[in-house]
């Protein structure tokens, strides 16, 4: 720029070849690449070399929509020779989708699409066929479609990353994605409204989230040996296969109808992660889950309420020994009301002795919504204390409760007293 003078119309066109692909190579807005390519003649010569194109949701809103979108985006998804990858969030015609992904089959590696934005009837189920024509694709995301029937990718063996997000979807068609996917590391179902039966064997995932939401009741059959990270919410039977490596387990039933009534699962050594979340859960799934997670170090037990059917049942009693010797693990705890009023029974402490100790225990969290029972829970409380060599922290955490019940002042009265005791470990919320 120097040479010519000061700048002017030729010094970018004086700029090297492969310094403009670099400078073109940083962009991915459809936007930006176009306000580029207007500034010279080397510049728009380099959009074959663009590696990515992003098509922002309001990227037209001004130019036409739909039609203005469909033209700009076959223009530049044709001129980027060497596109690696598509994401489109504004609004399109899916009819030109496969022309677009035909065009770019064989440099494509990863796709984001939009389907709510997508201008067409049916637009999430037979558009979508053309996706299994991008043979060497390796990361799909797919945003607000519908599908009520298995699509027909045949089989993307080089795809390992799917995630489809805010779908309306039939347990046909959730397992016939994935099954068109046997070599997926990465799964993500999220805010998916599902019923039925979803089946799915899943040899090299590592990371898998499968978030269902609906009125439905909903069973999942999940083989995955190799899992390390698992997310379940919304369904209502469980069966898993394979958690030898499992790290993370959350397990959750918040939204819908029913509740978590059955889960078979095995032993889970390398566990160190648990969560378990939901309004209703029937204790035979509760135990079932906590006598598979002995080795867990943090444990969070986030139910509210029992019950096998549509009845709402209290927890049964907790053995605080018992409890415990059966996590010796257990570093940090998490329990919120039902569980902390199952341990403060008046036998969950019958069992103490000299000898019982908790010896990883450092951290605990205790939400309470009751001041009754405050001499058992002070108790509870006490023994947490006395028994845990390594405690660094309590946390009681008052939540929801009714400050117009007549024992609510004795109960902070006692709490009150409790911290001031352990000061430095206790803290009241």
């Amino acid at each position: 720029m120097e040479r010519g003078g000061g700048g002017g119309g030729g010094g970018m066109d004086a700029l090297p070849d492969g310094v403009v692909q670099h400078i073109l190579s940083q962009l991915s807005s459809a936007r930006d690449v176009a306000a580029c390519a207007g500034v010279s003649r080397g510049m728009r010569g380099c959009v074959p070399f663009l590696p990515a194109l992003y098509f922002p949701r309001g990227a037209f809103d001004a130019a036409g929509g739909a039609a203005a979108a469909d033209d700009a985006i076959g223009r530049m998804v044709e001129a980027a020779a060497r596109l690696e990858e598509l994401v489109i969030y504004c609004p399109f015609s899916a009819a030109r989708l496969p022309r677009w992904l035909a065009a770019r089959s064989a440099s494509l590696r990863v796709l984001e699409l939009r389907m709510d934005s997508a201008v067409s009837s049916g637009a999430g189920s037979g558009h979508l066929d053309c996706i299994g024509a991008v043979a060497n694709l390796e990361e799909l995301r797919l945003w607000g479609l519908t599908m009520t029937r298995a699509p027909a990718w045949g089989q993307l063996e080089r795809l390992r990353v799917l995630e489809i997000v805010g779908a309306a979807v039939r347990d046909v068609a959730v397992n016939g994605a994935v099954g068109a996917c046997p070599n997926l590391t990465d799964l993500a179902l999220i805010g998916c409204e599902c019923s039925g039966a979803v089946a799915m064997t899943l040899h090299l995932v590592e990371r898998c989230r499968l978030d269902f939401v609906g009125s439905g009741n909903c069973s999942l059959a999940l083989a995955a040996p190799l899992v390390e990270s698992l997310e379940i919410q919304g369904f209502c039977w469980i069966s898993l296969q394979g958690g030898i490596r499992l790290k993370h387990l959350t397990i959750a039933k918040n939204t819908g109808t029913g509740s978590v009534y059955n889960i078979e699962i095995g032993k889970l050594p390398e566990l160190e992660k648990l969560s378990l979340r939901g309004v209703q859960w029937s204790w035979g799934a509760i135990s079932s889950v906590l006598q598979c997670a002995r080795e867990v170090k943090y444990l969070v037990m986030k139910i509210e309420f029992c019950g096998d059917h549509d009845t709402l049942e209290p927890f049964p009693e907790v053995d605080l020994v018992d409890f415990f010797n059966s996590h010796p693990k257990l570093i940090k705890f998490e329990i919120h009301g039902a569980m902390f009023a199952a341990m403060c029974q008046k036998n969950s402490l019958k069992n103490l002795d000299s000898r019982f100790s908790i010896p990883c225990l450092e951290e605990v969290l205790i939400t309470v919504r009751s001041p009754l029972n405050a001499e058992l829970k002070l108790n509870t409380l006490e023994s947490l204390v006395k028994y845990s060599p390594r405690m660094r922290r309590i946390v009681v955490r008052i939540s929801q409760m009714k400050n117009c019940h007549g024992s609510a002042d004795g109960f902070f009265e006692e709490i009150c007293k409790f911290m001031y005791m352990n000061n430095g470990r206790v803290r009241i919320e």
